[in-house]
This record gives C-alpha cells, sequence and structure tokens, in this order.
C-alpha cells in the first residue's frame, strides 16, 4: 500500500525552495558539499564493489526481448535510455545560471563538456558494477538500487577481512544517496526560476517572475512559484510518472534546441558566438534526431501527458506571451 501524500518530498522541496531563495552563493556551496559527498560515494561503489562482482550476473549483456517493445532487447535499451534521460539535465541546467557565472563565455563550455564527460564515464563504471553485484531483475523498481548493490557486496564481504570496512561503506552509499537526490532537487529548481526570469525580460512572462530580491538578490516570487509547483507535484505524482514526464519534455527541448541552431546559423550568421558549435548542421542534426527517437520509445502516457502540458503552455503564448513579447513590439 502507497501513501496519497509524500509528506517528506514537500518538506524537502520546501527546505530546498527556502536555500535557494537566500541566495545563489549559499546554495552552490551547500550544492558543491553534496556533489563532493556523492562523487565519493560513486567512486567508492566502484572500487569496493568491483572486488566482489560475478561476472555471471553480465550473461545475457543484453537480455532477449519478450516480444513486447521496451522489455529488454534493443528496444529496451531504447526505452531505458529515454526514461533515464532525466539524470542528464543537470548538464542543461548549468546554462540557466550563466548570469551569476563570472566569465560565462569561458566557464559555459567547459563546465558543461567537462561534467558531461566525467559524469557519463561514471555513470557507466557504476552501471557495470551494480548489475554485476546484483542480477539486473532484483534491481528493477528498486528506489535505492545502488543501496542494494552494495548491501549484496557487503553480504558477500562477511567473514573476511573487508566485513567492517563494506558495513561502513553501506552505511556511507545510504546517505550519499539521500544526498545526491537533494543535489539534483537544488540544480532542477535554481535553473526554473531563472527561465522565469529571463522569459519575463523579454515580455513572455509577466513582470512579477522577474522581480529580484533587494537583498539576496534572487529571484524570489519565481523561486516560491517554482517551489510550489514542484511541492504539489512531488506530494501528489508517482516518481516514475515524473521522470518519464521530465525526460521526455527535456528530449523536445534538445530537438527544438538542435534545429534552431541551424536555423540560426542560416538566418543569423552574424550574432556573436563565443562558443561555435562544430559540424553544422550534421551535429545538431544528429542531436535532434536521436532525442526525437528517443522520444518515440516512451509510452503512450508519457505523451499524452506531454501533449496537455504543451497545449496549456501555447495558450499561455498566445493568450498573453505573444501580446507582449518585446521581440514583437520592437519590430
Amino acid at each position: 500500500m502507497t501513501a496519497v501524500f509524500n509528506l517528506p518530498a514537500v518538506l524537502i522541496t520546501v527546505a530546498v525552495t527556502l536555500l535557494l531563495i537566500f541566495g545563489v552563493s549559499e546554495s552552490a556551496s551547500v550544492n558543491a558539499v553534496i556533489v563532493v559527498l556523492m562523487v565519493t560515494v560513486v567512486l567508492i561503489v566502484i572500487g569496493a564493489g568491483a572486488m566482489f562482482i560475478d561476472p555471471a550476473n553480465w550473461h545475457p549483456f543484453i537480455p532477449e526481448n519478450t516480444g513486447t517493445f521496451g522489455e529488454y532487447g534493443w528496444s529496451g535499451i531504447l526505452r531505458g535510455a529515454g526514461v533515464i534521460f532525466f539524470a542528464y539535465i543537470g548538464f542543461d541546467a548549468v546554462s540557466t545560471s550563466a548570469q551569476e557565472a563570472r566569465n560565462p563565455q569561458r566557464d559555459m563550455p567547459r563546465g558543461i563538456l567537462g561534467s558531461l564527460v566525467i559524469c557519463t564515464v561514471l555513470y557507466v563504471l557504476v552501471s557495470g558494477v551494480m548489475v554485476g553485484l546484483v542480477p539486473y531483475k532484483a534491481m528493477l523498481n528498486q528506489p535505492a538500487p545502488l543501496v542494494v548493490a552494495i548491501q549484496a557486496a557487503s553480504e558477500r564481504a562477511a567473514g573476511t577481512p573487508w566485513e567492517g570496512t563494506m558495513a561502513a561503506v553501506k552505511i556511507l552509499v545510504t546517505v550519499g544517496a539521500l544526498a545526491g537526490l537533494s543535489s539534483v532537487m537544488v540544480v532542477m529548481m535554481l535553473a526554473q526560476p531563472r527561465i522565469f526570469l529571463s522569459m519575463s525580460k523579454d515580455g513572455l512572462m509577466p513582470k512579477w517572475a522577474g522581480r529580484v530580491h533587494p537583498k539576496y538578490r534572487t529571484p524570489h516570487i519565481s523561486t516560491l512559484v517554482t517551489g510550489a509547483v514542484v511541492a504539489v507535484a512531488a506530494g501528489l505524482t508517482p516518481i516514475g510518472t515524473l521522470g518519464n514526464l521530465v525526460s521526455i519534455g527535456t528530449l523536445m527541448a534538445f530537438v527544438i534546441v538542435s534545429l534552431g541552431i541551424i536555423v540560426l546559423r542560416r538566418t543569423r550568421p552574424d550574432l556573436p558566438r563565443p562558443f561555435r558549435m562544430p559540424m553544422v548542421p550534421l551535429l545538431p542534426l544528429l542531436s535532434a534526431i536521436v532525442s526525437f527517437v528517443l522520444m518515440l520509445s516512451l509510452p503512450w502516457s508519457t505523451w499524452e501527458r506531454l501533449i496537455l502540458w504543451m497545449g496549456i503552455g501555447v495558450a499561455f503564448y498566445f493568450g498573453y506571451g505573444y501580446r507582449h513579447s518585446r521581440l514583437r513590439a520592437s519590430r
């Protein structure tokens, strides 16, 4: 039996909202500590877990499809990539903090590309260790698969000199898993108010969305609105549903941005480009195709929610944004 209302999720959301209102530097400091802890945990899991891997768990490396699209096989890999795409939103969110960066022309590309390479390598290694410790079916539908994997390693370490160490690692991993979720919330809820801030400056959102707190210098009203919406969604919506919705929304944004690069390169070649994407139009076209294919791999129920939200967004744009757009007014 599951709860109707997820109170802990709401309380954590409220705490993160208040943290973000008090300032970017404070939020960044807290997030930096959490990230260091989480990376340490991941490295420990990779190093400690590798000693207790059972290679038999890696066979078959790609389980045979059951006959239903998305259930194992290559279609399962495709759907899995689409479902977990929300894990990569943090790289996109870095760009929304450009206004707080000291040298965004240099720091943004380095931050995004550098973190993408590092995290991808860590994702691959920790995933390989986890399914080497525990059969993949035992990892499905687990709220904390990292904890399940390290528990298996701890059990295999029983009676060995590593028994005490693995018991301590298990505790650290449990704390790190919770901290990692909090880190994701800080990054995501940091990004959305700044998107509202930029939209307000362009006239696409009401002026209140662009107001900055006189003391803390943060978009406090946008942050409060974002926090309220996230709290309600977190309290009432299953995590799986939210994950799919966030993934398909992000993939759609990637499709639009990738195609937008091609259009802008042709229509506005004179725009200043501190970071110039190479291999245009090939690279952005491949990005758009891959993102759209991943969208197609997601369940139809996720598409229905996307269409609903898109409908609300389009209605708001033509009802408010189009008429108040500064770009339209300047023409």
